[in-house]
């Protein structure tokens, strides 16, 4: 036996692990979530490809259908399975297939949402609750249900799990904490002073019923679990003391098999985004403990996900009994390959998850460190070598376009030579990086560099390429990455501004009364406010967009609101600046409200401007005319997963492509995904 199986052999992650019958094959799974991938509700290629490269990747149990939808008054206005049709089964049964070809357990989450329906969803059905008690985030006010609600719900969960084992799959669970059931079990949402309110056992009764009709429709043989809560936080929810209570009463039933521990409720967003679905603003695994805590008190399996990223935490996980599986589920989406790289001894090369949450946007689920994610279909996540090997690849600029076009290409089993002019390699993402809760987004870059070190990619930092650089490589493809600068020039006065980029890295010192100016609703302008008022001095946000960071996704936006409102930060938003001049007062910056046009004039000591960059393009405008290709990417090539112009023959002609924000302000998202459709086929 070698030294790495050996080593893997006595892991505990890759032990097995038996759930009723079903024997699971080591103690890594990934949780349900709503993937955004369906198609009219149906588990179709797409979806299934998703979750099969998980499969392929080794890991034991992959659930999917986050909240799918048992009833048509459960619905969203899309991102839902629909498991409330026989139209489902065809394509589970396809879907079961692919999975256990794999060797993985194939699970589903069916639910109703209960008051988290969204009324003008569908067919414009009105949301249902135990009680007329409206939730915030999704806005519906709900239809207290009556006793023909209440059976006809009942009903639905179970014809829902009997499609679901029909459709070949190895179980289900429902969903607890601010869904239906949960609704009812908790004082904060249920009111009611019938059979199914008031005592902690009647709040029970729904739940029960739901198990009650799901085993009288599956049997008792089929895997049946609950997404269940731990602890709602207390105050006008559920506390811990009470989630072990309804715990008792749901294991005493026999009618479950495991529990899937969650923390806190969900609400609004910063409870979602904090609590439930804990991001970069959360510690590593905040409710491991927690959970761990209610293991010793259930006879049943505890399984968990909550921002547990890293192998070292799973295994202490599981080491320590706090969990009998463990969910590394945004890790699988960062990289499906975990435990494929843990048995093969290669733990150093798994894709770290960062926790940014741009897998929970409306371009869910795909991730800004692996753009292969949610493109199963069309682009790899594990590179194969190319037919046409040993090009000399020549990439200028290593921010996260420019190291995931070196690392591809030199998995595709290129030459590759990377130039840097900085000092290290990371591009904006360096300064991205630098915010008290933002720091893990090093991880994108970090990676990349060593991977390109053990692919043996050649990066020569401090080298400012330019047409002689490149040239004296011989290459066959340049590819051009070296971003983007920030515009000050758009604006009367701008040589009187301060950038971002120098405000944030320390490049001029901080005045004691700024305003910032924030043209593109991303991070850098509550970035720099930040950095401001923990210097101690005053900060004013002036945004062109109507809210704060209307870019970033909504687990983004709400830490940045909580930020703002924390630190004193003044706001005004839906004005655009104009004009900036020196006054006797100090500066004068001119803004015109987009509402209405009028004019509204502050002063300040200093002015701050944020309006995304400008592309740094000079050598690939130099270049363009010795190219093969006159530097045009072929979109239709590119969109379609085909190569460019193909390989070259004359020595001195090369093909040349730019990527990232040297073609156009954009996000780390776009760089990745730019660098991979391109170099993946080359």
């Amino acid at each position: 036996m070698q030294i790495d199986e050996l080593a893997s052999s006595n892991d505990p992650l890759l032990q097995p692990f038996k759930l009723k019958h079903l024997t699971l094959k080591n103690r890594i799974m990934s949780t349900s979530h709503a993937c955004g991938l369906d198609e009219n509700g149906l588990t179709g290629n797409k979806y299934q490809a998703y979750h099969e490269e998980k499969a392929r990747g080794g890991l034991a149990l992959t659930m999917f259908g986050g909240s799918a939808s048992v009833a048509p008054d459960s619905l969203w206005p899309s991102g839902q399975v629909d498991v409330s049709t026989d139209a489902i089964i065809p394509l589970f049964e396809q879907f079961t297939a692919k999975v256990h070809h794999h060797g993985c357990a194939l699970m589903c989450q069916i639910s109703h949402l209960g008051r988290r329906a969204e009324c003008y969803a569908g067919d414009w059905l009105p949301a249902i609750g135990p009680s007329p008690i409206r939730e915030t985030l999704h806005r519906s006010f709900p239809k207290t249900m009556d006793r023909y609600d209440i059976d006809r719900v009942i009903k639905a969960y179970g014809a829902a799990a009997r499609r679901c084992q029909d459709g070949g799959l190895d179980g289900i669970e429902t969903l607890g904490s601010g869904h239906l059931i949960g609704q009812f079990l908790s004082p904060y949402t249920n009111h009611r002073t019938d059979e199914f309110g008031g005592s902690l056992e009647n709040r029970c009764r729904f739940g029960l019923m739901v198990y009650e009709e799901i085993r009288r429709q599956v049997g008792n043989d089929f895997i049946v679990g609950f997404r269940f809560v731990v602890d709602e936080k207390g105050g006008d929810h559920l506390n811990f003391e009470d989630c072990i209570r309804i715990a008792y009463l749901f294991e005493s039933s026999g009618l479950i098999d495991f529990f899937n521990g969650i923390y806190g409720n969900i609400d609004t967003e910063i409870a979602l985004a904090v609590d439930n679905m804990p991001g970069m603003a959360s510690p590593n695994a905040p409710w491991l403990k927690r959970v761990g805590e209610f293991k010793q008190h259930v006879g049943l399996p505890v399984f968990h996900a909550a921002r547990i990223t890293d192998i070292a935490t799973a295994r202490y996980a599981i080491t320590e009994n706090l969990l009998d599986m463990v969910a590394m589920t945004r890790a699988h989406i960062a990289d499906p390959q975990i435990v494929n790289k843990l048995v093969a001894g290669q733990e150093d090369r798994i894709r770290p998850c960062v926790g940014a949450t741009h897998c929970m946007s409306a371009n869910r689920p795909t991730c800004l460190h692996n753009p292969a994610t949610g493109r199963e279909l069309k682009l790899p996540q594990v590179i194969t070598p190319s037919e046409q090997r040993n090009r000399r690849v020549v990439v200028v600029g290593a921010g996260p376009a420019g190291l995931e076009a070196a690392r591809v290409s030199a998995e595709r089993g290129h030459q590759v030579i990377l130039f840097e002019a900085s000092t290290q390699p990371g591009g904006q993402v360096i300064i991205a990086s630098g915010g008290s809760w933002r720091r893990e987004l090093a991880g994108v870059i970090d990676w990349r560099v060593s991977e390109i070190a053990r692919l043996g990619v050649g990066l020569r930092m401090n080298t400012l390429a330019g047409v002689k650089e490149v040239m004296a490589e011989r290459p066959d493809v340049v590819i051009i990455a070296t971003g983007g600068l920030p515009d000050t020039d758009f604006l009367e006065g701008g040589e009187l501004c301060t950038t971002s980029w120098d405000l944030l890295t320390g490049q001029v010192p901080i005045e004691n009364d700024v305003i910032i100016y924030d043209g593109t609703g991303r991070h850098v302008g509550p970035l720099c406010a930040e950095k401001i008022t923990s210097a101690g001095y005053v900060a004013t946000l002036v945004g062109i967009d109507g809210l704060l960071a209307p870019e970033l996704v909504y687990s983004e936006r709400v830490v940045w609101r909580r930020q703002i409102f924390e630190q004193g930060v003044d706001t005004l938003f839906d004005h655009r600046l104009t004009s900036v001049s020196r006054e006797d007062e100090g500066l004068r910056a001119c803004f015109t409200c987009e509402l209405n046009g009028s004019e509204t004039v502050r002063y300040t000591e200093q002015m701050v401007v944020e309006v995304g960059t400008q592309p740094v393009d000079e050598l690939y405008q130099q270049l363009r005319s010795d190219s093969i290709n006159d530097g045009v990417t072929d979109i239709d090539a590119l969109l379609s997963g085909s190569s460019q112009v193909g390989s070259t023959t004359a020595d001195d002609t090369f093909e040349l492509h730019r990527i990232g924000d040297a073609v156009a302000s954009r996000n780390i998202a776009a760089a990745t995904l730019d660098a991979l459709r391109l170099c993946s086929v080359m």
